[in-house]
Parts: structure tokens; C-alpha cells; sequence
């Protein structure tokens, strides 16, 4: 599988304002930012993110992901701290 592959696999199941997947085939690491992760815990953002993964995760297709998830809003707040820092 592919970093493009495993990216449309997840927008497919999930609507994204920011994806980002990396990785070598096996190990993968993604920054996604989603309304759906509003109010949401990690565990159930994590949880939300690998069902979009369905029988991949399972058959180890996709063997490791390492996610930071955000909702809109914890993004935005992300950008604004980091060019705060900037300045």
C-alpha cells in the first residue's frame, strides 16, 4: 500500500479538512483534522480512523498507524500558537 493509497482510504471514510499520511509500507504516520473529532476523546478519534481501515487493519495490510487527530478548531488554535512562536 501506498501513502496515496491508505490517504484515500481514510477521506473515503471520513471527511477531512487536512490529511497527511507518511510512512514506509508498513509504519505509518498521519495528521488528520475533522468536525467529527469535535468533543471527541483520543481513543474515540483513534477508534474512528481505524474503521475506516475495516479489514486492513485486520489483516495487517496496514500495520501500524500513528495518528495525531484534531478537530477544526484545535488546528486553527495549532497554526495561530505556532506563528505566534514565530514572531
Amino acid at each position: 500500500m501506498t501513502a496515496q493509497e491508505l490517504q484515500a482510504l481514510i477521506a473515503a471514510g471520513l471527511p477531512c479538512e487536512h490529511l497527511q499520511v507518511e510512512g514506509d509500507g508498513r509504519h505509518w504516520y498521519a495528521t488528520l483534522v475533522s468536525p467529527e473529532f469535535e468533543g471527541k476523546r483520543l481513543i474515540q478519534r483513534h477508534q474512528r480512523v481505524y474503521a475506516t481501515l475495516g479489514e486492513k487493519i485486520k489483516t495487517d495490510e496496514v500495520h501500524a498507524l500513528s495518528m495525531k487527530t484534531y478537530s477544526p478548531a484545535e488546528w486553527l488554535a495549532l497554526g495561530s500558537q505556532a506563528s505566534d512562536s514565530a514572531h
